[in-house]
């Protein structure tokens, strides 16, 4: 039975294909490639505690990824899934490392996750900073997005952080992808929790087992490339790396194609398969005593 509410977008059969937005976001991130993949895969899109429509983040938790990985693997419990192929965009993407250390993914397509900088290295106070600047300015023109975003120009100029080619987002999702970023009740804490500069890079990557593929948005201006890719090349074992030419970081928007071929040739290429039913056994010649 296919699910469609705003905690998750549930459809499709055969392998569990696990969707993880990024922060700020919800499951509807995925919208331009869904059908697609529901076609071959089980899709299974939650939107994750404290964002929009998700379930409300423990307050008892620390924000932290491990920690935030502790809750999400209760809902996968929920959800009835064991393990699955996951793909994961920017904080999705290092949740969805995390959950492959943990034995839960049976492959991993990261999308430009976070989490590759080092604790103490001024990334995670920069990107606090980019997004309570995003929010703010977001906050001074909600009253007027649904105008704003009938413009291509202004839809372009919106997302010019997000996406290379914001002006392909439909002007209703561009206003209900907007208004989830202010609905979303961790934002603060969140951006609180990074100034620290601690608990948000991903480390003990060696015990990832499972295949791993790393796709990069060449123009990704939120975790630009150059700082944000070699650590996860060097320490993750055997993981394969990709460029998504023309793409920004949430790149399901700027080439819908080519993020679903990117998904299906890694994630097909890791299907297990079931072993093969034995032979029936060749029926016995008579033997004369």
């Amino acid at each position: 039975m296919g699910e469609v509410s705003p905690a998750v977008y549930r459809a499709g059969s055969g392998e569990p294909l696990l969707l993880l937005h990024g922060f700020t976001g919800s499951w509807p991130h995925w919208r331009p490639v869904l059908g697609e993949l529901a076609a071959r895969y089980e899709v299974i899109a939650p939107t994750l505690a404290g964002h929009d429509g998700g379930p409300p983040y423990p307050m008892s938790l620390p924000l932290t990824i491990a920690a935030a990985t502790d809750d999400f693997e209760g809902r996968l419990d929920e959800l009835g899934v064991d393990t699955a192929h996951i793909v994961g965009n920017s904080m999705g993407g290092a949740l969805a490392l995390e959950l492959a250390k943990r034995g839960r993914a049976r492959s991993v397509v990261a999308l430009a996750p976070a989490g590759g900088w080092s604790d103490g290295d001024g990334e995670a106070p920069r990107l606090a900073s980019f997004f309570a600047r995003q929010l703010r300015l977001t906050r001074l023109i909600q009253s007027r997005l649904s105008t704003i975003m009938q413009r291509p120009s202004a839809r372009h100029a919106a997302f010019r952080d997000v996406m290379r080619h914001g002006e392909l987002v439909a002007p209703a999702d561009a206003v209900d992808m907007t208004l989830a970023s202010l609905r979303c009740t961790l934002a603060d804490r969140a951006i609180a929790a990074l100034r620290t500069d601690h608990g948000f890079a991903i480390g003990d990557l060696d015990r990832i087992s499972c295949p791993v593929l790393l796709a990069t948005p060449r123009y990704d201006r939120i975790l630009p490339p150059p700082k944000h890719v070699p650590r996860y090349r060097r320490e993750i074992p055997g993981v394969e790396w990709h460029v998504l030419p023309g793409c920004g970081h949430v790149p399901m928007w700027d080439d819908t194609r080519l993020v679903v071929r990117t998904i299906d040739e890694f994630v097909s290429r890791h299907v297990a398969v079931p072993p093969a039913a034995p032979a029936p056994a060749e029926p016995l010649s008579p033997v004369n005593i």
